[in-house]
């Protein structure tokens, strides 16, 4: 099937660090030093690379990440035990108040957009699903009854269901809720009648080496109709940049630190041309580059 493809990404990164001739001195730089970061464990696998490179680059940095649902992100935030949180919005207009309230300086830039995945047992007859269905099938109203399992309650994939997809609507009572993405997979490829969901980093191909845009094999990643493209589409870069693939959200970091030290560095390293490599080889689509789109023959499982 001829599909859009990713083509080379090209370099157009600005600093994202902020400047002060007058600020005190502080114990950590751009470069070194120790800071808390909190990000949202659905990202746990790129956030991980991330941070390998990031340490082998920077020997005297360190740069300590804790994985939790995006609600405790928040709270860490607020809470100063973490300098820069990784999540998928932005501060809200009550939560900016109360950054004002507590002398906190927010700054939040997008870095990445992720797809959510639908998931199906390999076994199951349906492979392609529209957006209405797969809302039926979140609020038990489909023709096929389905256990519906995500990685925590509390996580972000929930919110986004919950707000951007059922706004509003409740879920059904078929919903559950697992310990992690790889407790969604593994369950799913056990369970013929099972559906999940999880981000593109967790469903990624990890031995496919050119980065053509494959799945793991174990569970079938649903193709979902695109308004736009009048077919169903699965979440390939191209279909995520694009807007072709419906189901779409952001990862932005969230900073709360007022000079440039480590977590500045660190952001300016997920936004700079190799953490952005990064997360295009994770199959998210990098937001602060360039990318060519090209079309491409691309073989869709």
């Amino acid at each position: 099937m001829r599909l859009l493809g990713i083509c080379l990404l090209l370099f157009s990164f600005t600093m994202l660090g902020l400047s002060c001739d007058d600020t005190p001195p502080h114990e950590d730089t751009l470069s070194s030093g120790t800071i808390e970061v909190s990000a949202d464990e659905t990202y746990r696998t790129v956030i991980e690379a991330q941070s390998k490179v990031f340490d082998s680059s920077f020997p005297n940095a360190k740069v300590n990440i804790h994985y939790k649902s995006e609600g405790e992100c928040f709270k860490d935030y607020f809470d100063n035990k973490a300098r820069i949180i990784l999540v998928t919005r932005e501060l809200t207009k009550e939560e900016k108040e109360v950054c004002k309230q507590k002398q906190i300086f927010p700054s939040s830039v997008p870095l990445a957009k992720d797809a959510v995945a639908v998931l199906l047992n390999n076994e199951s007859t349906d492979s392609l699903l529209s957006v209405d269905q797969v809302k039926a099938i979140l609020t038990g109203e489909y023709k096929k009854k389905y256990t519906v399992v995500f990685d925590n309650q509390s996580s972000s994939l929930v919110r986004y269901i919950t707000d951007s997809m059922l706004q509003g609507r409740k879920l059904g009572n078929n919903v559950f809720a697992a310990k992690g993405n790889k407790a969604v997979i593994e369950y799913i490829e056990k369970n013929p009648d099972a559906i999940g969901f999880a981000g593109l980093a967790d469903v990624a191909d990890t031995t496919d080496v050119n980065n053509t845009g494959t799945f793991i094999t174990n569970v079938r990643v649903a193709g979902i109709y695109s308004d736009s493209l009048k077919h169903f589409v699965k979440p390939y870069l191209a279909y995520i940049g694009l807007k072709d693939y419906p189901l779409v959200r952001k990862l932005y970091y969230v900073s709360r630190e007022s000079y440039p030290g480590l977590g500045t560095g660190f952001a300016n390293f997920l936004g700079g041309y190799r953490g952005q490599l990064i997360f295009a080889h994770a199959h998210l689509f990098p937001l602060r580059m360039e990318v060519t789109i090209r079309d491409a023959e691309i073989n869709q499982n």
